[in-house]
């Protein structure tokens, strides 16, 4: 859990909140092999308990007769034990059988290699079994059910089964999270009553209740959507003032569009679309209000024209006669914004330059002098504008592109060189618009769906192993005709570790047969032998910023006809000639890298087609998550379609990597089917901070409270601590 900081209490009530931070081992019943347990289960506090809910319930609140139950039908029945024997028809199989009996029939119950239920169920013993009804020998049967004892005055309802590892069975966690419902009551509610009121949400001691004692499958949801709503609002806070307290007292620059922005508008060799002049108007209207600073998403998939709106920024912070920095996750993509952008702003009298790592010493310092001189009005870079001797005396917009590479911290080291500096951050990865508001809560976002310029496009094709000659046959014709092609592997040696290649399962994981991954080395020499009468290149982040610079100048110029890569030509390679690209291992990638690397095809005036080799892939192929992803991406060239599939298919801590991201730790959220939730929890953080910036407010400590436990570590300066 954060570390927790202290906060002013508001009542004497406040103190039942410490109960939620009281050790797990204060509970009665936890003790011994039962707390080792617990502590296994990352429970380490009454807290950690009472947010382990169930994996799922089991409903008896349907109860029929025996007589009644239809056979081949899954029945509840609730009876009395009346016999209890034990079989074993095998030396290794023991059959427990019981027949239960109401005023109705006699049901045979039968439990294989459960030994301990012959000697556990008793004559007398009232049960409400659960299973699949059948008719045998003359009885009405059901084998291995879900069961439960039931008191003598309890009816039977719905039973939660919680997750246990090996020292607590079921019922004892049952037991346990009962003890911790009873002393949570009374606590105050993180959320003030005129919000519950409004959103028609549970109590919070209500629902925890609900949530793990259910009376109702109906009760259950609600108690959870009342916990996915204070869990998302939480996050939306704690994103925001993650944001806000970097940013506390700090005036913002306004902004002046004037000439330069004008001349970009009329030096673009086209019209932009509706979609990216509404994302300008949204930026600069930012850019021009002095009372607030921008926080900015720029989301787009590949080729909808990001970098054109963000050159709009760009412009209007040097008729401010201030400075702009734009960051860039690798060289690559530095020296792509270096080739493209700079000369249109340097047309209309806009200087630039680029900065990285494998900048020469000499022009390094010649440059540093240049920005600190102010002469220098947009610096491209990488990591390397970090740096303590990158200084700007004027810096007013920092632009972050690929902005889930970047971690905060790296942001707001670049932010820090430029106090009160407007933030635009860009990605080309299409994101859901629940996962968007999860991660980039304390961004204001602006869209853009389509393509100026459809382009020719690109056809995606899943193969196996075995049909490999259809790709190679369309890498042989592509470059018989002028054109290019890309080989993509996952890795770059074939002794390297598989172990971390992308945060997708590993090869075995998820049903499917393991298979040898391709390495760049290995590929270049086989493909040197397939096709002699090409030019075969490699190019990996293991080489440096001059070789790959040159490698993919060579390519984008004819001289290499088949660049055989890792990841690393993602983003920021734009080659028009390159219409074929077969990616190696494609089980091993996640949707969003494999519709990146797609993106590198049909981006000219010809066609492309991208092959997908992969493990089970084929005319009977199985029913793998992996397969289905792939499946996605032939179905469809839509990004944000294809985001919205992959967020089914995945669970959303897995996309994009964000497994270890501190905004994805959610528990309650179904961020596929919660949309209305995130958006309502979204929008009212954002009314909360209007009116109370810090939380401060007597009714809104409660809640303050909440996002200090969890966000805490973050915010220090808003929270007091």
């Amino acid at each position: 859990m954060a570390p927790r900081i202290a906060a002013p209490a508001v009542s004497a009530r406040m103190s039942r909140a410490d109960v939620l931070h009281e050790d797990v081992s204060r509970l009665k019943y936890v003790s011994g092999a039962r707390e080792e347990a617990l502590r296994r289960l990352g429970i380490e506090s009454v807290g950690d308990l009472l947010c382990h809910i169930p994996r799922r319930y089991l409903d008896f609140t349907h109860a029929v007769t025996i007589e009644s139950a239809p056979i081949g039908s899954v029945s509840t029945i609730v009876g009395t034990v009346d016999r209890v024997s034990e079989k074993r028809p095998r030396p290794r199989l023991v059959i427990t059988e019981v027949f239960l009996v109401d005023e109705t029939g006699v049901l045979q119950v039968a439990f294989f290699k459960q030994p301990w239920l012959s000697r556990d169920i008793k004559r007398g013993d009232r049960l409400a079994v659960m299973g699949k009804v059948e008719f045998a020998c003359g009885f009405k049967q059901m084998s291995a059910p879900l069961f439960e004892r039931l008191d003598a005055n309890r009816a039977a309802g719905i039973v939660p089964v919680h997750p246990v590892s090996e020292g607590i069975s079921v019922a004892w966690m049952r037991r346990i999270a009962s003890v911790a419902i009873g002393l949570s009551l009374g606590a105050p509610d993180p959320l003030p009553a005129p919000l519950r009121a409004r959103r028609r949400l549970m109590s919070s001691s209500m629902s925890l209740r609900a949530i793990h004692f259910p009376t109702s499958m109906g009760e259950r949801e609600l108690a959870r959507r009342r916990l996915a709503y204070e869990e998302t609002l939480v996050l939306q806070l704690g994103l925001r003032l993650r944001n806000d307290s970097n940013l506390l007292g700090v005036p913002a620059v306004g902004h002046t569009p004037g000439g330069h922005v004008a001349a970009l508008r009329s030096a673009l060799p086209f019209r932009l679309s509706e979609e990216q002049d509404a994302a300008v108007a949204q930026i600069l209207r930012d850019m021009r209000d002095g009372g607030r600073i921008m926080n900015r998403l720029l989301l787009g998939d590949v080729g909808t024209g990001k970098t054109a709106v963000a050159s709009f920024a760009l412009a209007c912070a040097a008729d401010t006669g201030t400075q702009a920095c734009v960051m860039a996750p690798t060289g690559i993509l530095a020296q792509q914004y270096a080739v493209k952008v700079a000369p249109v702003l340097e047309g209309i009298g806009v200087s630039c330059a680029l900065l990285t790592g494998a900048t020469p010493a000499v022009e390094r310092a010649r440059l540093l002098e240049r920005l600190a001189a102010g002469d220098i009005d947009v610096l491209f870079g990488t990591h390397a504008v970090l740096t303590e001797d990158v200084v700007f005396p004027h810096l007013s917009l920092v632009v972050i592109d690929e902005q889930h590479r970047f971690g905060v911290g790296q942001r707001n080291v670049l932010r820090a060189k430029g106090p009160g500096a407007d933030l635009l951050v860009m990605s080309a990865t299409p994101i859901p618009r629940t996962l968007a508001l999860s991660l980039y809560g304390d961004l204001d976002s602006s869209v853009i769906r389509h393509r100026p310029v459809p382009g020719a496009g690109v056809t995606t094709r899943v193969l196996n192993e075995g049909n490999r000659d259809i790709a190679y046959g369309a890498i042989r014709e592509a470059i018989g005709a002028g054109q290019r092609a890309y080989v993509v592997c996952p890795l770059v040696a074939d002794r390297d570790d598989a172990e971390e290649l992308e945060d997708v399962p590993a090869p075995g994981q998820d049903g499917a047969p393991r298979a040898p991954l391709h390495s760049v080395e290995g590929e270049l020499a086989h493909l040197e032998i397939v096709f002699p009468e090409a030019c075969v290149a490699a190019l990996h982040g293991r080489m440096s910023a001059v070789e790959k610079d040159a490698t993919i100048e060579a390519f984008r110029q004819g001289a290499i006809d088949i660049l055989v890569s890792t990841t690393v030509v993602e983003v920021g390679v734009d080659v028009p000639e390159a219409t074929v690209m077969l990616i190696e291992n494609g089980e091993r990638f996640g949707l969003a890298t494999l519709h990146q690397l797609r993106g590198r095809v049909g981006r000219g005036a010809r066609a492309g087609t991208c092959y997908v080799i992969a493990q089970g892939a084929g005319r009977a192929r199985r029913k793998t998550p992996s397969m289905e992803r792939l499946e996605a991406l032939e179905a469809t060239s839509d990004g944000f379609e294809l985001a919205e599939m992959d967020l089914r298919l995945r669970h959303e801590g897995e996309i994009l990597g964000l497994r270890q991201h501190g905004a994805m730790s959610l528990r309650f959220v179904d961020l596929d089917a919660d949309t209305d939730i995130i958006e309502s929890a979204h929008d009212d953080a954002i009314e909360i901070l209007a009116h109370e910036a810090t939380l401060s407010a007597p009714a809104l400590m409660p809640l303050r409270h909440c996002v200090i436990d969890r966000y805490g570590d973050v915010f220090k300066e808003v929270s007091g601590g």
